[in-house]
């Protein structure tokens, strides 16, 4: 059976008013223009009907000219009002400035740098920044061999030592996640003490290599990987998967567990029951009341996950 929320050895990472951390995913997605100063704002403002997030989650890349900035996509074409001579032009071949000049998603916001919106944070919520490029194509996901692993940290290595310089400035609790692992170790270089996340995707296995290897405080599972749950298996990004009952797992070796993208009470709470320390969520105010189980996430609760060796 899962642990509970909050019965990890390690102290928690991130800010948390409840048994559960609300993590804002690009500023809630799903009610505001993502990755833009306007959803960010909307996500941790008191006056909002369900309140502020604890945290919020945010994606970095870099520009031309070495700026950090908080957009998603390699490309600018899905989310802004470029020409189309730069709407699929690597963003990292963009200058800053230039960025500026778009609208993101029809929000009358530009593309933000990080201190753009780490200056409109309260020091009091916490910001898990992913990892998203570093400024090439050539970039690995998994985990990886020796050789790969040792080629892709130093490729990753400025643009994490720009990273951290920025967050070195400000006064937050910070998470440093990707789905890259060279991404990781290269945050592990350059400073040991910031506490990184990996991102599991299509192998709760290799998920654990990655973070048993660099230590991770925290991993980040999709929410259809949670065993004991009736969303296990479910459709989405990737699965099916083995019965592993990651949470326990995770805990058992001191680590969080925050699950991505919530989107929906049922999945909210069905997690939060099955333990996990963190919800990275597009939309606010998804943990309904406590109540009973229903039927079919009792029946889930009730099946015997194998152990991973």
């Amino acid at each position: 059976m899962a642990c509970q929320p909050g019965s990890t050895d390690r102290p928690d990472l991130l800010p948390r008013t409840g048994d559960v951390a609300c993590i804002a995913h690009r500023g809630f997605a799903g009610v505001s223009p993502e990755n833009t100063r306007t959803a960010f704002e909307r996500a941790v403002d008191d006056a909002t009907p369900h309140g502020r997030a604890d945290a919020v989650e945010l994606d970095v890349v870099p520009t031309a000219d070495g700026e950090i900035v908080v957009f998603h996509d390699a490309t600018l074409g899905r989310v802004t009002d470029a020409p189309p001579r730069l709407r699929d032009r690597p963003i990292w071949e963009i200058p800053f400035e230039t960025l500026r000049r778009f609208d993101v998603l029809e929000s009358g916001d530009p593309v933000p740098s990080l201190s753009d919106v780490l200056d409109l944070v309260p020091p009091d919520v916490g910001v898990n920044v992913e990892f998203k490029n570093p400024g090439t194509s050539a970039v690995e996901y998994g985990a990886l061999d020796a050789e790969t692993l040792s080629r892709g940290r130093e490729r990753w290595r400025d643009f994490a030592a720009d990273v951290l310089s920025v967050l070195s400035a400000y006064p937050h609790d910070v998470l440093v996640s990707s789905f890259h692992e060279a991404a990781i170790a290269a945050v592990r270089d350059v400073d040991p003490s910031v506490p990184i996340a990996t991102v599991f995707f299509d192998s709760i296995a290799d998920g654990f290599r990655v973070a048993r290897r660099h230590d991770c405080e925290v991993i980040h599972a999709p929410w259809n990987m949670v065993y004991g749950t009736s969303l296990f298996n479910e459709e989405y990004c990737s699965g099916p998967f083995e019965p592993i009952d990651l949470v326990e797992i995770a805990h058992d070796e001191g680590r969080a567990v925050n699950v991505w993208t919530v989107d929906s009470p049922r999945q909210a709470g069905q997690l939060s029951r099955a333990g996990v320390d963190g919800l990275i969520a597009d939309y606010p105010g998804l943990l309904a009341p406590e109540g009973a189980l229903d039927d079919a996430a009792s029946d889930a609760a009730a099946l015997e996950p194998i152990q991973l060796s």
